[in-house]
């Protein structure tokens, strides 16, 4: 080939990104992610979830606690969460709702259930009956229900 030919040719152009493009986008979309997901996402139901597990699994602790330790326990169930006491006095444990999801127990009124009443083993509602509780926001609801007697806390289909 001759010089003139090679001097016609054009230099061919790479393509593709370049490294700093790619950093930008990274970062934009890692932005996004931090900051706007979690405002698109809701996140109400995971948090009534992680409540619901939770209080499900510190009433059966605090039931288990006066059984052994012989002592009435009561917890105290109202619209902001539930508290945890001992009957002869001497607070326990507060489960409070959720921050963004304040009430998150539907039913109105403290009611109560005492573990281990009279240190009988006993459980006994303020309704006398079965009490329900409901962990509910919005459209999301959870049922379960403290069993008179057995004390038994079970999640209701």
């Amino acid at each position: 080939m001759s010089p003139l030919h090679l001097r016609s040719r054009r230099p061919q152009r790479a393509l593709g990104f370049t490294l700093v493009e790619l950093v930008m986008v990274l970062l934009i979309i890692g932005v996004l992610a931090v900051f706007a997901l979690p405002r698109l996402l809701d996140t109400t139901m995971w948090r009534l979830t992680a409540y619901g597990n939770e209080l499900q699994a510190q009433m059966q602790a605090m039931h288990r606690l006066a059984l052994l330790q012989r002592r009435p326990v009561v917890a105290t169930i109202n619209t902001t969460g539930v508290r945890f006491a001992y009957v002869s006095g001497g607070s326990l444990l507060t489960l409070d709702c959720p921050a963004t999801v304040t009430p998150c127990i539907s039913e109105a009124g403290p009611r109560t259930v005492t573990f281990n009443s009279l240190s009988s083993g006993r459980a006994v509602t303020s309704s006398g009956a079965a009490l329900p509780v409901t962990v509910a926001s919005g459209s999301h609801s959870t049922r379960y229900q403290v069993e008179t007697e057995t004390g038994l806390f079970r999640r209701l289909p």
